[in-house]
């Protein structure tokens, strides 16, 4: 009989997981997930699986310059905005399963407590600079500009639509002043120059125990990506930041001759963090400070890498000025997710937002987070596609993970009415498979821990695998007529194989675990225990009924996801195009030379070796004439046949490809770029102006 000892497992050190504060601005879409959400949910549901005390934390950001403006563009206050989305992203976040231990939100009172008692702590301790020095100001709007409230070339790669804090096309931060032709994003005035005062952050001062604590402390466990953006802005030498903007929305800047002016988001955020831990604590009477301070508490910051320099380098600053935290040990910052091969816009809504993913794809949340994980941009940008998603769910999920589970289920209760066999004598084969279960959790421990979760996508895959192989090479359905003993060891192991699939696949795929453990009647299993036991389903364990645990998604739903995005690229097209301007003004007495009639199209074909050329015989009226079109790009030669159209015709001719045109015809263009003609005898869309073809 195949067994082995259990080994008693004892609870681990504590973590605090933070995943980055979404903006209230918006929905939450595909980027955000695989970016940050989808990881960081599968390292907190792994820890805890092996035993850990975890609190995972997070909350919405709800101060900043995007929230203000969109405020503005809506006619609506900030608050009526961060009431809205915050709202919509928790239930999103819950919907979808990420298993925050507390999801808080900056407008908070304890979080305005924390944030303007950690500005009050450093600025006692002369951790600040207060300068008096010009920042960009719109005389128009009556306002300086903060961040996003300007735009300009960036001066490092040259984009022309840079934020004021950020540059979204090379990630680099700088100050408004640093753009190159700055604009108002209000008026779109060009700003002038004001002095203002402000207090900033001496980062210089921090420089050498960042480069100590990074450049040397970190360069073999950080990720690539975020070793090298922190050792750029290091070596490019840091300088003081400034703490506090000149808005009306944010934390009131809590010293004297500070009226006006609030904490810089980036300043307010991260604090977030902790006070979303206090909060939590508070809930289910904790100590917070042990999260925060204890030097045996493992701090993550799950991030995307648009904010790597403010977890690295300015949050660290702040922790250390501070003086009683602890810092990050990791902060496994992914790349950009791009969508069918363009970078995901919310302003062009070339995105795939969550809300709607869950409404039109129910009860298939592990499908996304199974294709976010297996194409996670962890290394580099990585492009999400629909067809894609659709192949690893057939492929995948339903044709491996699913097809081996409901095999195992249904000639479970076929055979045995669903209770779990008694095995024989295991065989070479068998012993290997119940051998490869116990190693799976240090397998997918060894991924997880260095936050290679694409890699366990995969290597839970693998178990499936094993799984499907074994019970494809052991043919129970045909072995059951000849050795219905051999077959009680089969299944055993196969149900063996089942129930790690139910445990270890709980970080990935948490929705999908639930359902097999159910399906399996299983108690509540560790990591650890698939690693000590031989049997985690016992012989005579009654089972419950197959049910499929993913569906096949059809063609046509792929379909519709891509006519979305069609809809969506073809509004921004139509929304950023360009229109003529009206021509030079011609006399009456010029138009009336003009001789338009109504003709109808009597024969139609293709003009040779042109594309966009076709050859029409139009009947005018007076006669029948010979017109040269260029509209095969919009119409078929068939389908043109029979049309009444508006015709020019005392036009000179004009021989086109070797055929004399002895006419135009007048077309003109709908709202959505399609040609139509100009029918006296038809009503059509709203059109952008005349053309003649």
């Amino acid at each position: 009989m195949y067994f082995c000892t259990y080994i008693h497992h004892t609870m681990s050190k504590r973590y605090t997981i933070t995943a980055a504060l979404p903006y209230t601005n918006g929905p939450l879409h595909i980027g955000h997930m695989a970016g940050v959400y989808v990881p960081a949910d599968i390292y907190a549901r792994y820890l805890r699986l092996k035993g850990h005390d975890v609190a995972f934390i997070c909350g919405s950001d709800e101060h900043g310059v995007p929230i203000t403006i969109k405020a503005k563009n809506e006619g609506v206050t900030p608050q009526d905005i961060v009431d809205h989305y915050n709202a919509n992203i928790k239930a999103s976040f819950k919907e979808f399963g990420i298993s925050f231990d507390n999801y808080s939100r900056t407008s908070a009172k304890i979080h305005h407590e924390t944030a303007s008692e950690f500005f009050t702590t450093l600025h006692a301790k002369g951790e600040f600079i207060e300068e008096t020095n010009a920042q960009l100001y719109d005389a128009e709007a009556g306002q300086f500009l903060a961040d996003r409230f300007v735009v300009g070339t960036c001066p490092k790669c040259g984009n022309e639509e840079s934020y004021g804090d950020q540059c979204e096309a090379c990630g680099t931060s700088h100050n408004a002043t640093d753009l190159i032709k700055p604009k108002s994003a209000i008026t779109g005035a060009t700003p002038s120059l004001k002095e203002t005062k402000h207090w900033f952050l001496p980062l210089d001062k921090h420089e050498a125990f960042l480069k100590k604590w990074i450049l040397e402390g970190h360069k073999s466990d950080w990720k690539p990506n975020v070793y090298g953006q922190c050792k750029s802005w290091i070596d490019d030498g840091l300088r003081p930041r400034a703490v506090t903007r000149d808005l009306d929305w944010g934390i009131p800047v809590p010293v004297e001759g500070a009226d006006g002016k609030v904490l810089y988001v980036w300043f307010d955020a991260p604090i977030g963090y902790i006070s979303s831990t206090k909060e939590w604590a508070q809930k289910e009477g904790k100590d917070w400070e042990p999260y925060w301070k204890d030097e045996d508490t493992t701090l993550v910051h799950f991030i995307g890498k648009d904010n790597i320099v403010f977890h690295c380098i300015i949050f660290p600053a702040m922790l250390r000025a501070e003086g009683s935290y602890i810092l990050p040990t990791n902060v496994p910052a992914n790349e950009f997710l791009n969508l069918e091969g363009q970078k995901l816009s919310t302003s062009k809504n070339w995105a795939v937002w969550l809300p709607d993913y869950l409404k039109e794809f129910p009860e298939k949340q592990d499908v996304l987070r199974y294709v976010l994980t297996a194409t996670a941009p962890e290394t580099k940008d990585n492009d999400f596609t629909w067809k894609d998603f659709q192949a690893r769910n057939n492929n995948e999920l339903v044709a491996i993970f699913g097809n081996f589970i409901n095999r195992v289920v249904v000639l479970t209760n076929k055979y045995y009415q669903g209770i779990v066999p008694a095995p024989d004598e295991f065989s070479a084969e068998d012993t290997a498979a119940l051998n490869a279960i116990q190693s799976y959790p240090n397998i997918l421990s060894s991924s997880i821990e260095r936050y290679r979760f694409r890699e366990a996508s995969q290597e839970l895959m693998n178990l499936a695998r094993l799984g499907n192989k074994y019970l494809a090479d052991a043919e129970p359905w045909k072995v059951v007529k000849t050795d219905p003993e051999r077959v009680q060891t089969i299944m055993y192991v196969a149900l063996q194989i089942s129930a790690a699939l139910a445990v270890v696949s709980e970080p990935l795929l948490p929705w999908s675990s639930q359902k097999l453990k159910t399906m399996l009647n299983l108690d509540a299993l560790s990591w650890a225990d698939i690693e000590s036991r031989g049997s985690l389903l016992k012989s005579s364990h009654q089972i419950g009924e197959a049910h499929l645990l993913f569906a096949k998604i059809e063609d046509s739903e792929v379909e519709f996801q891509l006519e979305k995005l069609a809809k969506s690229k073809l509004a921004n097209e139509i929304a950023n195009k360009e229109i003529e301007s009206q021509k030079e003004t011609v006399s009456f007495e010029d138009f009336s030379k003009l001789d338009l009639r109504v003709g109808t199209i009597i024969e139609a074909k293709k003009m040779p070796k042109a594309k966009k050329l076709l050859v029409l015989q139009v009947d005018t009226g007076v006669d029948t004439r010979t017109i040269v079109s260029g509209i095969a790009d919009s119409f078929s030669a068939e389908e043109v046949i029979g049309k009444r159209v508006t015709v020019l015709i005392n036009l000179a001719p004009r021989a086109l490809r070797g055929v004399e045109s002895q006419g135009m015809i007048l077309m003109t263009e709908t709202a959505d770029g399609r040609l139509v003609f100009v029918n006296p005898d038809a009503a059509h869309d709203t059109a952008n102006g005349l053309k003649i073809s």
